[in-house]
């Protein structure tokens, strides 16, 4: 039976964590990943016992390593298993749909290889609510400040399916999918609301389209 919690009490109480930098999932996002380590492997395999759900987290490079690995943020986003298939070669290819945010409470003994987390859901109730409510925002503003970042960067776009998202999927696909570094998209997963994420987004664009040193500034 697919799960779709609408309360807390719905959600698992300890969780299996992939700590992944750069990698951004928010509630309502899809996020595909290659799974090939054993250790992740058994995540997911146990994890399919597990409502099929676990928990992407980024690695906090500006704290200390602990006894389990690198430090983690202390947010991350809990996710459902939407779909995955295994490959002849032994791996796994998943697609992860993002459910809540969570605060990791307290860290769990390994399992397996893997980390595992006792999350605290509570202070992101809201992010339950479907559909969620969409942001504030400037779209044409928006879609012009992305145009500029996608020549700085070089990347080609589908700007047809881009336009045709509405304001919140747009703004959770473009989190999710510039590449942004570490940093910059853990303050977009802790953002209060989508409005917040929105302004957010935003001013990174608007920063990482800037010419660096040394770049040409004249117009061509």
């Amino acid at each position: 039976m697919p799960f779709h919690p609408r309360d807390l009490d719905a959600l698992p109480a300890e969780i299996a964590i992939f700590p992944l930098p750069g990698a951004l999932m928010l509630p309502g996002g899809r996020l595909p990943l290659n799974i090939f380590e054993p250790r992740y492997l058994a995540l997911v395999e146990a994890s399919l016992a597990n409502r099929r759900c676990f928990g992407m987290i980024q690695p906090d490079p500006g704290a200390p390593a602990g006894p389990t690995g690198p430090a983690l943020y202390r947010v991350g986003c809990l996710g459902r298993l939407s779909s995955f298939a295994e490959t002849e070669d032994g791996r796994m290819l998943i697609s992860l749909t993002g459910l809540i945010r969570f605060h990791v409470a307290e860290e769990l003994p390994m399992r397996d290889g893997y980390r595992r987390v006792r999350p605290d859901y509570a202070p992101f109730a809201a992010d339950l609510d479907r559909p969620a409510a969409p942001p504030v925002l400037d779209r044409a503003a928006l879609l012009d400040l992305l145009r500029g970042y996608f020549r700085a960067k070089g990347i080609d776009a589908n700007w047809e399916a881009i336009e045709r998202l509405e304001d919140g999927p747009l703004v959770a696909t473009l989190a999710m999918v510039c590449p942004f570094d570490p940093v910059e998209k853990q303050a977009l997963l802790e953002a209060a609301d989508t409005t917040a994420r929105a302004e957010a987004l935003a001013a990174m664009l608007r920063m990482d389209s800037l010419p660096g040193p040394g770049q040409d500034m004249r117009p061509s």
